[in-house]
């Protein structure tokens, strides 16, 4: 059975692999030259399995108006036509029903990647940097102490533990944060939770697939369409060239709706642009990962370094103000966190990428209505954190389906 993976990102590449593991003859095709290009490059590196509350809540809709008059340096909104539908497909999105139902949706997925990536670690030859760090999810008001405690409540009710902590307990657990410059009420602590670097890990699965002729990878090549003949996709155009296969597994994050619309398939996925900078050690870093909701970014501890990452963009494809961006992320996190990192490093690696963002916050992923074509997409901020799971699920749909 051959099989075409569109993207060759953690989750396109999670996909080859599991598709291998069923007999799949795999071809992965992305337009970058090498694979983790994009939003898997230098992502927060947090493996967030019980961080999944959805975006879509009640609560977002009161600050909708600080949002968009710009009074919160860790999000952009930019009025643009594209925007409007799917903004108001979220904000459907944002009862208390729907906002838990999403939440479950995605911590179940979740918790299956977080054990499957665990049976994947013991045979893979390679180093991606994974620990088992724990999470801290910090609250600055009563408010999100409250959303946080019935949050807890609710995923601890499915098999998730976590547990609301005062800020003295949490500084107990990571002393680091008694030298921030801001108070906080208290803190989510996740025990389960885990830090990798998801560029390494995609870089050896390609190579370790490649090398045990599970899958061929076909880089620096973009997708030009998607024929479809009679509801039915048999192969794609690369270049000009025909690629036959049974199936077609869309995995091209932000960039599959471009796709997948001519096809009457539209996956609902808006590009929300978010930061990151690794910097050197400061004299105070955590070693467990921390999550400041208030200032939406994160401290992660990976290889010897310090990953901070946050923000969220809504302006279309557009990377104008990236420089800037970085600037005032860096600035926010020294800010808040003045000894968690080497901030006056001359060497700073600085990454920008668009998360594929659905309304609901859940992925998209398994058969669409058109006969040889899935879904792996709109894993929004958690691609990294979903990428066996999602692999795992569509592999299976694509073998059920077809056999």
């Amino acid at each position: 059975m051959r099989v075409v993976v569109v993207g060759a990102g953690v989750i396109g590449v999670a996909t080859a692999y599991y598709l291998s593991r069923v007999g799949c003859e795999v071809t992965v095709v992305d337009r970058a030259g090498t694979v983790a290009d994009a939003a898997s490059r230098a992502n927060a590196g947090q493996l967030s399995y019980s961080f999944t509350d959805a975006l879509a809540k009640p609560g977002f809709i009161a600050q909708i108006p600080s949002l968009l008059a710009g009074r919160n340096p860790g999000s952009r909104v930019r009025l643009a036509p594209d925007l409007l539908p799917w903004g108001l497909r979220f904000l459907a999105q944002c009862t208390s029903g729907r906002a838990q139902r999403n939440t479950l949706a995605v911590l179940h997925t979740a918790m299956r990647s977080a054990s499957l990536l665990n049976d994947l670690r013991q045979s893979l030859p390679f180093n991606f940097s994974h620990r088992s760090a724990g999470k801290l999810v910090l609250l600055s008001s009563d408010d999100e102490l409250r959303s946080a405690e019935a949050s807890s409540k609710l995923k601890n009710s499915h098999g998730c533990a976590t547990e609301i902590l005062t800020a003295k307990d949490a500084i107990g657990l990571e002393e680091s944060l008694d030298a921030l410059s801001a108070t906080f009420t208290g803190a989510v602590y996740s025990r389960n939770d885990e830090v990798a670097d998801a560029r390494p890990f995609t870089l050896g699965m390609q190579n370790w697939l490649e090398k045990s002729g599970a899958a061929t990878f076909l880089l620096g090549a973009t997708v030009d369409r998607i024929p479809i003949k009679q509801n039915r996709v048999r192969s794609v155009l690369v270049a000009g060239e025909e690629i036959e296969a049974d199936a077609i597994v869309v995995c091209a994050g932000a960039w599959s709706g471009k796709l997948l619309r001519p096809l009457g398939v539209d996956p609902h996925i808006y590009p929300v642009r978010g930061y990151s900078v690794t910097l050197p050690q400061g004299e105070r870093s955590p070693l467990i990962s921390v999550t400041a909701l208030k200032q939406r970014i994160v401290f992660s501890h990976i290889n010897g370094s310090m990953r901070i990452a946050g923000f969220a963009d809504f302006a279309g494809f557009s990377t104008d103000d990236d420089h800037q961006r970085v600037k005032t992320l860096v600035d926010v996190a020294q800010s808040f966190a003045p000894l968690a990192a080497n901030y006056a490093a001359l060497e700073q690696q600085q990454w920008g990428g668009f998360r594929p963002m659905t309304p609901d916050g859940r992925p998209r992923i398994g058969k669409t209505r058109v006969d040889g074509l899935y879904l792996n997409t709109g894993h929004g901020m958690l691609g990294w954190t979903l990428a066996c799971a999602s692999g795992y699920d569509v592999a299976r749909a694509v073998t059920k389906t077809l056999h």
